[in-house]
């Protein structure tokens, strides 16, 4: 029996190309939001987002965002585009949004957590320590230097602080990934640390 062939061919070059460009625009727009979360709406002004931030600060083993705050707004982002340009393209860009923020959450894992594997790990681990150990009101990039330097929060004396920041030796212990999951974990965390 000769197989069945498919009538119908599958998606052309042109049809896989715009999903794919959307992908690779909302990795590349990832930075930009990074950087919108964390100088603006953590530093600059007091939002919503200011005290799960500060959090942070006083404890740095908080490195990783709870989904009970990233979740919603992923949804809430999404919603907005699929009614603005339509589902299909609105899915494609919020992957490639999200795929930059699991890697945000990978590299500052690892910039507290572990010893730098390379120069450029090295680079932004000494750039992050220099915000939280030097100076909170710059070094708000924690994938990339980029949007620092194009917004002014890169200081002319950043080798300095870097120096700072890169002397301090990485975390030991746990950090938040396991009470992340779980409603009220922060209270949970607080209320060991006074026990």
């Amino acid at each position: 029996m000769e197989p069945r062939m498919n009538p119908e061919p599958g998606p052309s070059v042109a049809e896989l190309t715009v999903p794919l460009l959307l992908v690779g625009a909302g990795w590349l727009a990832w930075p930009f939001v990074e950087y919108l979360i964390h100088g603006v709406l953590s530093h600059r002004f007091r939002t919503f987002v200011s005290p799960l931030h500060w959090g942070h600060h006083r404890d740095p083993r908080a490195v990783f965002t709870s989904p009970f705050a990233w979740v919603p707004s992923v949804l809430a982002l999404f919603a907005v585009e699929a009614l603005a340009v339509g589902v299909v393209p609105a899915a494609c860009f919020t992957s490639g949004l999200l795929a930059g923020f699991f890697r945000y959450e990978r590299v500052h894992w690892r910039i507290h957590f572990r010893e730098p594997r390379s120069s450029r790990e090295a680079l932004l681990r000494a750039h992050h320590l220099a915000h939280h150990f030097a100076d909170p009101k710059s070094y708000h990039g924690v994938t990339t230097r980029l949007c620092d330097r194009l917004f002014g929060t890169l200081p002319a004396h950043h080798a300095r602080d870097y120096e700072r920041g890169a002397r301090r030796p990485p975390l030991t212990g746990e950090s938040n990934w396991g009470v992340l999951w779980r409603p009220g974990a922060s209270r949970l965390t607080r209320a060991r640390r006074r026990a």
